[in-house]
């Protein structure tokens, strides 16, 4: 049996590139992120790369970006009512965002995916 060593080699490069990635991630669904986003009146403070009451999906994109926790630091920001900081000093709580069934953390997962996409 004659084996192919370049094929071989690929093989177990693919095989390691895979292993190292990890599990697939879902595909990250836009229209849904839209939707919770405006359902839960988010674009009321956020635009997505204009500055309102609060800060622009893109700007919060940039400053989470290369950050391992940003996924985990935004699901906490939007699920647990921490107080949001504003460009005039004052503090407020932030909105739960809410989704339908009730804490359903695909929903929140892929909106923060949005966010940090922009």
């Amino acid at each position: 049996m004659k084996i192919n060593l370049k094929f071989l080699i690929s093989a177990v490069f693919v095989s390691a590139a895979c292993t190292l990635m990890g599990p697939v991630a879902h595909a990250l669904d836009e229209d849904a992120a839209k939707g919770l986003a405006k359902q839960n009146n988010c674009l009321k403070c956020h635009a997505i790369d204009k500055e309102k009451d609060g800060p622009a999906y893109k700007k919060v994109a940039e400053k989470y970006k290369g950050k391992a926790n940003a996924e985990a630091r935004l699901i906490e920001h939007i699920t647990s009512g921490e107080k949001a900081k504003f460009a005039d000093g004052h503090e407020e709580e932030h909105k739960i965002v809410k989704t339908s069934p009730p804490k359903d953390m695909a929903q929140i997962k892929n909106l923060v995916q949005w966010i940090l996409a922009q």
